[in-house]
C-alpha cells in the first residue's frame, strides 16, 4: 500500500510520501537507541512536564488535527475533535499517575530473610508500535503516553493511509520539549516490520490491528524473545434482556455500532435480544439506525462519514451480500449510495445463520446483526460462540443476570447498561483471538517495564 493521504470522501489522493530507505531506517534505529540511553535517566517530574506540554499543544491544535484525521480516514469532525481531547486527557493522566504506578513496591522482608526487598519498575528501551488508521491519534497515544512516562522511547509504524497524522505525533512530542528521537515516526511499509522487530535495539512491540497481523508479529517476537501487547479484532455481543430500558438501549446500540463510521474493534456488532422484547427492540433499533445521517464528515449534522478505504467498503458489501443471498433480511440500509467516496449507510440485518459469514466474522463498518435468544444462557452461549473476545455489553436491571454475564462471558471487558469504551483509568484488551496484554491503567504502563526484584541482606 502506498504511503499517502487519500480523502475517503472523494477517493482523491491529496499527498504522497516516500518510504524511508534502508539506510534512513538504520539511522533512525540508531538514533532511537542513543536517545534511550540518556532519556531513561530523566526524572518523572521532567517527563510529566513534557507530557503536560504536549497536552496543552493538542488543545491548541484541535481544529488542525481534527481536520487532518477527517481528511485522512473519514471520521466526522465531531468525532475527530473528541479524539484529540481524549488524547490530551490520556497525556495528563499518565503525567499525574505514572510516578505512583511505577514506585518501588516493598516486600515482606522477614519472609524473604532480608533487611530490604522490593520490586523496581524500569523501562526496557525502544518499543515498536504498529498502529491502525481507525483512531489514528488515540491508538498511538495510548501507547505513547505510558511508554514515554515509563522512560521508554517510541518507534511508530503507523498505517500507510494516515501519514500526516503520524508525522504530527512526532512533531508534537518534539514541540513539547521531549529530547530529539525519543519518539519517531517511521514512514515504512508493512514489509519492513519484520526487520525492525528483529533488530536487537528494538526490545518490544505493540500492535493494534487484525488477528492475522497480530499472529505474524507474535510469531516474530516469539522467535526473538521480545514482549508484545496485541489488541486485535472483535465481534462484541450486545445483550438485551427483558428488564432493560429498551429505548435507551436502542439509542446506545446505534452509537455503539456506528461510532467512527462503524470502524471500531470494540464496536458492538452482534445484538442478542431476548425473545420477550425482540420485536419492540428491533423496531426501536431500526428507527434509531435510520436517524444516523450519512454524508460529508465535515458537516456538523453528519453522523456517519465514508469508510476509510475502498477495500474496506468492498469487504463490508461482500459480507452483507453473502448474508442476503443466504436468506438474511435487511431492515435498514444495505446499499451503497451513488456518487464519489467510500460511503456505506447504517445497516441492520436479522435472520443471520451459522452458514453466513456475517454470523461470526467482524464487519468493519456500520453493519449490525440482530439475533433472537430465548434465555440468558443462550445469550451467553452465543456471545462466546466466536473466536474473538474483546468487549461485551449487557442491558439488564437484574443484578443476578448482570453478575452471571460478567462471570461467564469470554471477553476482556464487560460493560453493563452502557457501551464499551476506553478510559485511561481502566485496563483495555482482550482474550482469545482478540489478543493479549493490556493497554491503559497501571497494567498498561507496566507492560513495557522490567519488574526488577531487589533483595538486600
Amino acid at each position: 500500500m502506498a504511503i499517502a493521504t487519500v480523502d475517503p470522501s472523494t477517493g482523491q489522493t491529496l499527498k504522497s510520501f516516500q518510504a524511508l530507505t534502508d539506510a534512513e531506517l538504520e539511522e533512525r534505529l540508531a538514533r532511537s537507541a542513543a536517545a534511550f540511553a540518556s532519556y531513561r535517566r530523566t526524572t518523572y517530574d521532567q517527563r510529566a512536564a513534557w507530557c503536560r506540554a504536549a497536552a496543552d499543544l493538542l488543545d491548541a491544535d484541535t481544529e488542525h488535527v481534527a481536520e487532518l484525521m477527517t481528511t485522512e480516514m473519514g471520521k466526522t469532525l465531531v468525532a475527530s475533535r473528541a479524539e484529540v481531547a481524549k488524547c490530551a486527557v490520556g497525556l495528563r493522566y499518565y503525567a499525574e499517575h505514572a510516578p505512583a504506578m511505577l514506585a518501588d513496591v516493598p516486600a515482606d522482608t522477614a519472609a524473604v530473610n532480608a533487611t530490604k526487598a522490593y520490586t523496581r519498575y524500569q523501562p526496557l528501551g525502544p518499543v515498536l508500535a504498529v498502529m491502525p488508521w481507525n483512531y489514528p491519534l488515540w491508538q498511538a497515544m495510548r501507547f505513547a503516553a505510558p511508554a514515554l512516562m515509563a522512560g521508554n522511547v517510541g518507534l511508530l509504524k503507523h498505517a500507510s493511509n494516515v501519514p500526516q497524522t503520524a508525522l504530527y505525533m512526532e512533531e508534537l512530542f518534539r514541540r513539547a520539549g521531549f529530547p530529539a528521537d525519543v519518539f519517531q515516526t517511521l514512514l515504512v511499509g508493512a514489509d519492513k516490520v519484520e526487520a525492525i522487530l528483529r533488530d536487537k535495539r528494538v526490545v518490544a512491540a505493540t500492535l493494534t490491528g487484525s488477528t492475522p497481523a497480530g499472529k505474524a508479529v507474535a510469531a516474530l517476537a516469539g522467535e526473538e524473545l521480545k514482549p508484545t501487547v496485541l489488541e486485535l479484532g472483535g465481534s462484541d455481543p450486545f445483550v438485551v434482556m427483558p428488564s432493560a430500558d429498551l429505548e435507551r438501549a436502542a439509542q446506545v446500540a446505534t452509537t455503539a455500532r456506528c461510532q467512527n463510521n462503524g470502524q471500531s474493534c470494540i464496536a458492538a456488532k452482534r445484538f442478542l435480544v431476548h425473545d420477550a422484547v425482540y420485536d419492540e427492540f428491533a423496531a426501536l433499533f431500526t428507527t434509531a439506525m435510520q436517524a444516523w445521517v450519512l454524508g460529508d464528515p465535515r458537516e456538523e449534522a453528519t453522523k456517519i462519514g465514508p469508510l476509510a478505504t475502498e477495500g474496506g467498503r468492498t469487504d463490508v458489501e461482500e459480507l452483507v451480500a453473502d448474508a442476503v443471498d443466504k436468506g438474511a433480511r435487511v431492515l435498514v440500509g444495505g446499499q451503497r449510495p451513488e456518487g464519489p467516496g467510500w460511503f456505506y449507510p447504517a445497516t441492520l440485518i436479522e435472520g443471520l445463520t451459522p452458514d453466513m459469514r456475517l454470523y461470526d466474522e467482524e464487519a468493519f463498518g456500520p453493519v449490525a446483526g440482530l439475533f433472537r435468544v430465548g434465555s440468558l444462557e443462550e445469550a451467553i452461549e452465543l456471545s462466546n460462540a466466536t473466536d474473538f473476545g474483546l468487549g461485551s455489553n449487557i442491558w439488564t436491571t437484574d443484578p443476578a443476570e448482570a453478575e452471571r454475564f460478567v462471570d461467564e462471558v469470554e471477553a476482556g471487558m464487560v460493560f453493563v447498561n452502557g457501551m464499551t469504551t476506553s478510559y485511561p483509568e481502566l485496563p483495555f484488551g482482550g482474550v482469545k483471538t482478540s489478543g493479549y496484554g493490556r493497554e491503559l491503567s497501571d497494567l498498561g504502563i507496566k507492560e513495557f517495564c522490567n519488574a526488577k526484584t531487589v533483595w538486600v541482606a
